[in-house]
């Protein structure tokens, strides 16, 4: 689970340095090993000349310039590789040794074949960008980060069922409300993932109008259609800015529906949480997205969502002491 946290992390560093299509070419196996002459380095340099990000944007670059953004996409690819190995080997020992089995097995198994589906999604993604754009498709690009955010929500997830005892029978309201806190959370994560793919951070930098504005003048293009929502930056930036809002009233109300139960703790750890994430991002958007900042504000989107679900996860525990060791079904 920290694994592929870590994974969202450096994918994000990987977009805002511009690094996502220094590497063309989709190699599973053989793509573990990097440039190791200075003849393997000018190949990769030539392969990267040959797309339009390099002639439009970076044209003049040289090998060492490429070498910094090469190693940005290398290590990405390089940690889900390792994420891989690091999950299947040890499932399939402890699957042998009949010490995991059953329902959990089959929980496990799927996980990870949702994350080699996140593979090709994320080479699906690159592919958009090495055509007829400089950079990828925003849409691929939040599918791929919504996948990764996904894995890490069930991991998550699994990792509290394995850890506390169920209450038996039904669940409670309050239960499904903090699913649909988690929702919203998982929904702003997607809106930021259009805000990253369209660089629309760097603009607008000034908080809490827009240009003197609440709602900008440029949210709809030339000729309105639905899809300036996701494609004009200026509508980007104001769905994540309204999703903030959205997220805070969740959080503010989901802590007074959850006072004086045993899930208070919970529930107000999320406010917090909430709380330091939209001034974080506010801190983003003023500083116009330097690389600390804009790597801080997507962990701690992370840390919101795990703690909403960590929240929502409280309501169905019967005790909040450890579960017995024996979880093999």
């Amino acid at each position: 689970c920290a694994l592929v946290a870590l994974m969202v992390v450096v994918g994000g560093a990987t977009r805002l340095t511009d690094s996502g299509l220094s590497i063309t070419e989709w190699r599973p196996v053989t793509g573990a090993i990097p440039p190791l002459s200075a003849e393997d380095w000018a190949s990769e340099f030539a392969k990267y000349q040959q797309i339009p990000e390099y002639s439009i944007v970076n044209q003049g670059m040289t090998v060492d310039e490429f070498k910094e953004i090469y190693w940005w996409e290398w290590g990405h690819r390089f940690l889900g590789r390792l994420i891989g190995f690091a999950f299947l080997f040890p499932l399939i020992f402890f699957v042998a040794t009949r010490k995991v089995g059953g329902r959990l097995a089959i929980r496990l198994f799927g996980l990870f074949i949702l994350g080699g589906m996140q593979g090709a999604l994320g080479w699906y993604m690159v592919k958009s960008g090495l055509a007829d754009r400089i950079d990828v498709s925003q849409y691929r690009l939040a599918a791929h980060l919504g996948l990764a955010v996904l894995l890490f929500a069930l991991m998550f997830w699994l990792a509290l069922d394995l850890r506390f005892e169920k209450r038996e029978g039904t669940r409670p309201r309050l239960f499904w409300a903090g699913i649909a806190l988690a929702g919203g959370v998982y929904a702003q994560m997607l809106l930021g993932a259009f805000v990253a793919g369209l660089r629309a951070g760097r603009i607008y930098n000034t908080w809490p109008l827009m240009e003197g504005k609440f709602f900008p003048e440029a949210y709809f293009g030339d000729k309105p259609r639905i899809l300036d929502m996701f494609e004009q930056l200026a509508a980007v930036q104001f769905n994540h800015r309204i999703g903030a809002y959205f997220v805070a009233a969740g959080a503010l109300w989901f802590y007074l529906i959850a006072r004086k139960t045993v899930s208070e703790g919970a529930a107000r750890l999320v406010l917090i949480a909430v709380a330091l994430q939209i001034c974080l991002g506010i801190w983003t958007l003023l500083a116009v997205t330097p690389l600390p900042l804009g790597l801080a504000h997507q962990a701690g989107a992370l840390l919101v969502l795990a703690a909403s679900l960590n929240a929502a996860h409280s309501f169905t525990r019967s005790t909040l002491m450890i579960r017995p060791s024996s979880v093999g079904s």
